[in-house]
Order: structure tokens, then sequence, then C-alpha cells
């Protein structure tokens, strides 16, 4: 998964495309999905006092979508000329990013601000295992050129220890992502910030819950395809998302994406009927806005993602 991803030939690190080729994220589907973002950061903004510069870090950026539609939204307000923003992520910097986004591969010390992770932590590798009929949890092994699977050897004393408190009540057949690494890069990007907040935005799960044939899959092209670690698709798994919060060392709070947009703003009500009578342009704009937010809120889709956000040295509460 390391190599297909972020080898010098990966789904990621090789790509002239950028994942929106691909699939699609809420950063992907709507404008709104910015705004909603830049609400959070002008709330953080506040309850640090309104510092002399404001860092909004995104981590696994794409093609720094994100960081440039929130430039275009900060536009001439007061916060503008303050806000810093830098993408982390391991492909080249995208032409035509505006100059005033920085782009680096690993994450910033002291960061002041907001560090957010959309859709990145479901691509940090892993290494996936089954049960085998004698209770062994047995690493799955594959073929990288064609994909096909075979069982190896039993996972290490690590992999037991994360399992056994993670991932319990796994049985004959089932398969375990074993998320650990997660865990890692998810504390180690939260230590990094001074003061501010990290949200990380993601399909997830949480003990008690975990999908009994694990959630590896593949993406090409806008279509789900098998996970073959060739270098040619993105290869994902859900997050184990207690486990991750819990390594953040941290407080945290753990809510789904329908509720925190709904918090922000974005609620995907229609329009009154009335608007399309006194004003049918305005009318179409709301409906069209509507339909977005909808689908940033469905919680069979995009709603169905979960926020992870972790305070530090602020309190957010009755934002979101």
């Amino acid at each position: 998964m390391q190599h297909a991803l972020y080898g010098p030939q990966g789904f990621f690190a090789g790509a002239t495309s950028g994942p929106a080729d691909h699939f699609r994220t809420s950063v992907h589907a709507s404008p709104l999905f910015a705004g909603a973002m830049l609400r959070l950061i002008e709330e953080v903004d506040a309850r640090l006092g309104h510092p002399r510069a404001l860092q909004v870090v995104d981590v696994g950026a794409g093609r720094g979508e994100l960081l440039a539609a929130l430039a275009a939204s900060a536009t001439g307000t007061p916060l503008a000329s303050r806000l810093h923003l830098t993408g982390v992520e391991v492909a080249p910097r995208p032409a035509g990013l505006p100059a005033t986004i920085g782009w680096r591969r690993d994450v910033p010390e002291g960061v002041v601000g907001v560090l957010v992770a959309t859709e990145w932590l479901d691509n940090v590798p892993l290494d996936v295992a089954e049960i085998d009929p004698a209770g062994r949890a047995r690493l799955v092994l594959v073929d990288p050129a064609t994909g096909m699977e075979s069982l190896g050897g039993d996972v290490d004393a690590a992999d037991r220890f994360w399992l056994a408190r993670w991932w319990p009540d796994a049985g004959l057949g089932d398969r375990v992502e074993i998320g650990w690494p997660r865990d890692v890069a998810w504390a180690d990007a939260v230590a990094s910030v001074r003061r501010g907040c990290a949200l990380t935005v993601d399909y997830g799960h949480l003990r008690g819950e975990r999908p009994g044939l694990g959630t590896l899959t593949g993406y090409r092209g806008g279509r789900q395809v098998l996970p073959v670690p060739d270098g040619s698709c993105d290869v994902t798994a859900h997050v184990a998302l207690d486990a991750v919060a819990a390594a953040g060392g941290i407080p945290y709070r753990i809510i789904t994406q329908r509720s925190a947009l709904r918090a922000l703003g974005v609620d995907g009500g229609r329009p009154p009927l009335d608007l399309a009578r006194t004003d049918p342009a305005a009318y179409l704009r709301a409906l069209g806005a509507a339909g977005a937010a909808a689908e940033l809120t469905d919680p069979a889709g995009l709603g169905g993602h979960w926020w992870l956000l972790h305070e530090v040295g602020i309190e957010l509460r009755g934002t979101i």
C-alpha cells in the first residue's frame, strides 16, 4: 500500500492527474464545504484573539482545492491579510495554485490556527489480516501486479496489542485493518498544533460496529475498483476513528458531518416557494445551493463522514 500510493510511480506521488479525477470528496462536491470550513476558521481566530498570523494547514491537500477555495472566500475580509495557508502533500506543487499558498511535504511545527485533514487518514498505509480457523490473525498478502491474495504468517506483537484493544470481536473469516499507523500519523499531526484545533474528516467506524469483511477498496476514474496495489488506483480503507481519537492525546469530539455542517449553516433546506415568484433567479441559485447542501449532509453519502475535532488551548463548544 505504501509503495502503491507513495512510491516513485505511486498513485499520489507519481500521478499527473489529481484525486478529484478518481473520487469525489466533500471539497470537490461543493464550495459550501469550504464556506463552512471558513466559518470554523473564523471562530477559531476569534477564540485565539485574532493573532497576527492565523495558520491553516491542510494535510493531504490533493491539488490544493480546499486552500484555493478558502483563499478566494476570505478575499476582502479582515482575515485575509492574516491568513497563512499551507498544503502538505507528497505530490509536487500544483500549477496555478495561488502564490500566497505554501506547499510542503511535512507538517509544520507550532501551528497556531487550524490543522485539517480531509480524507487523508484513509490513505495512510496499513496491513490487513484475516482470522483463520484456529483464531489466529494472519497477514493478508497480495500480488502487487494482479491483486491476488493469500494468507501469510501471524501478525506481530504490536498488531495483536492494537487488535485486542480496538478490534476485539473479530471472528472466523473476518478481515481486520490494523490501524495503529493511522493512530501514530494523527498523533504526530495533533502534536504540531500549539494553539487552535486539529480536525480530520473521513469515512470511519467505531468499536462495536467494525465491518466484519473490512473496507479495503480502490478507486479509479470515478469508479470503485479492486484494490490492486500497482499504483494505478487509489487504495483506501475506512478509519477506526475511536482509536485515532484516543491517540491524539487530548480531549476530542467525534460527530457526523451532517451534524457539523448543519451547525455551521449548511442544512440543505429548500428555499421558500414565494421566492420563485418574487425573484426567480435567486430562487434557482438557492435551489442549487440546497441540492449541494443535501449531498454534503446525506447520511448515506458524504454526510456519513465523521468529524474528529481536538481543541488545543481553546474552547469551541457552541460552534459545532
